[in-house]
């Protein structure tokens, strides 16, 4: 770095305040990194064998210490896969994206688990998808397919036995109105496929040898008491894993050694479904990820979109959307902690006090969405309609008014009254699951879970995307990282979020557009990515959008926080008893529609 005065000056890095040129960088590695100039594009393409170099660069020089999101994308044509990565820094300022590509007949690339514990899970979902070997990872192994799966489903050249075409709307279907079965195209004859040297007179079931082999042994050497060491399956059934979830436990008498999640059993390809739409045609499947956060999820690929099309949000519908969002946080709370009462063993009771409340916003979603869950109300460039005059027999503005004024205020500090001082629940929760600070960085962990260790990391504040910047409210943050803490932040940004609907109905435009332009069908979205992000109730909800400038995105990807977020499961169960691990996942509050996706 050179002053004006032309002295050179040490360039420091861990300022957030300081600017990082892209040329800087280049020079700083002579080469192996350069600017992706490709139109519509952003960040740096660096060479696989100085991946880890300029890694550890990015992290330790250039505070970019938080790894948001890892993903593949294949360009068929180009004959290469490209792993993409964006990362952040936890004390703001812009993010960063940087890329590898690697040819596809042999995609190998090395590991970022050592520098970024967070990558695992990514990372595992790149090779599941792409094929691409991420060299040194302690546990390469599918993660949402079986492990006997045959092919990479989410490479262009692959495709499932009832393919019919590649892109939506159908010709078979659209609009010339002819119907064909899919399956009499389909070059296997059924719904099945099988590996070229696949028996299937000698077959016989996949074990789970593999996976029991990654757990943890443990060494009774220097042990008073001699204990067994056993392996217990935990799921996949929805009670107590909330969803068709497993958790593989190796136990040393009564004490978790080791966890490992299984997943997988609800995922139905939903980005790839998301590569054979048209970029509108994906806005009522956001709805179908986290199923209790639909609002926030079609905000979050609103953004993305609206990014690459460069449209404007007319003001009174950016009041609605941060309102839905807000109100969509509330009821996911309450949700989640009714549900985390049920985990302790107070069975439904808290739950139904929760619900209660949860149903008074899902009547103004019903309102004004036409559904009480899936809520496919958000536009590129608005909404799909404006409030309704009335709802439940009173004006809705008077009926949103005192809902957000009295009896969503009322209902929380009932949940607070009743439960957080609740000797069966601290007992329960205080100490059990404990993660640090600089755990919750390293693995990538968002939302409640990483602010009850302290981190006062949020998006809504680092981005100040929509119109956030214009409202009064605090990020919580806890500082002892358990199950407690992470109960009460979410009291505590239920409170939070109340206040700033209450601003959003102060300071609503009266009347105003609801959309920019006029609504159509279909949209021209101009070449290039974009990587759109809010912060969904569970952390950070990420969209990459690849578009070639056709109607349907050319790479469509989901960074589910429900799915980052366990990552971190088997570190924060290890140590405690089987009972605390039912807990410690509900304190983490996941939602399978989103993890198997």
């Amino acid at each position: 770095m050179v002053e004006k005065n032309g002295t050179e000056k040490e360039q420091d890095f861990n300022n957030p305040d300081n600017e990082v040129t892209s040329d800087h960088i280049i020079e700083r590695f002579n080469g192996d990194i350069s600017a992706d100039t490709r139109d519509g594009y952003q960040g740096y393409i660096v060479l696989p064998d100085r991946l880890h170099e300029v890694a550890k660069v990015f992290r330790d020089e250039l505070g970019y210490d938080y790894l948001s999101s890892v993903t593949g994308v294949d360009y068929i044509d180009d004959d290469h896969i490209e792993v993409v990565y964006h990362a952040d820094k936890i004390v703001g300022g812009e993010g960063i994206n940087f890329k590898v590509q690697v040819n596809r007949e042999n995609p190998v690339v090395p590991t970022l688990v050592p520098i970024y514990p967070g990558a695992d899970f990514q990372e595992r979902e790149v090779f599941d998808m792409y094929g691409v070997h991420f060299e040194g990872h302690p546990n390469l192994r599918r993660i949402l397919m079986w492990d006997g799966f045959d092919g990479y489903p989410l490479r262009k050249d692959w495709k499932e036995a009832y393919y019919e075409e590649d892109v939506k709307p159908f010709d078979s279907r659209w609009p010339g109105g002819q119907v064909k079965r899919s399956e009499a195209d389909s070059p296997y004859g059924k719904n099945v496929s099988y590996p070229p040297d696949f028996d299937i007179d000698n077959w016989s079931p996949e074990t789970d040898d593999s996976l029991y082999e990654s757990l943890q042994k443990t060494d009774p050497k220097g042990k008073s008491l001699q204990t067994d060491s056993i392996v217990v399956n935990i799921g996949p059934q929805h009670p107590s894993t909330h969803g068709v979830f497993r958790m593989v436990v190796a136990l040393d008498g009564e004490t978790i050694t080791d966890l490992q999640p299984v997943m997988g059993y609800l995922h139905r390809n939903h980005e790839k479904i998301g590569e054979r739409n048209t970029f509108l045609q994906n806005m009522p499947y956001t709805d179908r990820l986290d199923y209790l956060a639909s609002m926030s999820n079609n905000f979050g690929y609103a953004l993305a979109v609206e990014k690459l099309m460069g449209v404007e949000v007319p003001e009174r519908a950016q009041y609605i959307r941060v309102l839905m969002a807000e109100l969509t946080r509330i009821a996911n709370h309450m949700w989640a902690i009714g549900f985390l009462l049920n985990d302790l063993g107070a069975f439904q009771t808290p739950a139904l006090y929760a619900i209660r409340a949860r149903e008074l916003i899902l009547d103004v979603f019903e309102a004004t969405a036409g559904s009480r869950m899936m809520c496919n109300y958000m536009r590129f460039g608005g909404l799909a309609r404006d409030f309704p005059s009335q709802m439940r027999g009173e004006d809705t503005i008077k009926f949103i008014d005192d809902l957000v004024n009295n009896r969503l205020p009322q209902a929380i500090d009932e949940l607070d009254h009743f439960l957080t001082e609740n000797e069966i629940v601290r007992s329960r929760c205080i100490g059990v699951g404990v993660l640090s600070a600089e755990k919750a960085i390293a693995y990538s962990t968002a939302g409640p879970l990483l602010r009850a260790s302290g981190v006062s990391y949020d998006l809504r504040r680092v981005d100040s995307y929509g119109i956030y910047d214009r409202f009064d409210f605090q990020i919580p943050t806890r500082s002892n990282g358990d199950v407690y803490d992470r109960y009460l932040i979410r009291v505590d940004e239920m409170r939070e979020s109340a206040k700033i609907c209450q601003q959003v109905m102060r300071d609503i435009p009266s009347e105003g557009e609801i959309f920019t332009g006029k609504p159509q069908y279909n949209f021209r979205v101009p070449a290039g990515e974009s990587y759109g992000r809010v912060e969904n109730p569970k952390g950070e909800l990420g969209y990459y959008v690849v578009s070639n400038g056709k109607a349907n995105p050319y790479r469509y990807h989901v960074r589910a926080p429900s799915f980052v977020n366990l990552t971190v499961l088997g570190e924060l169960c290890k140590g405690h008893k089987v009972a605390d691990a039912v807990v410690i996942l509900g304190s983490i509050d996941i939602v399978l529609g989103e993890v198997d996706r």
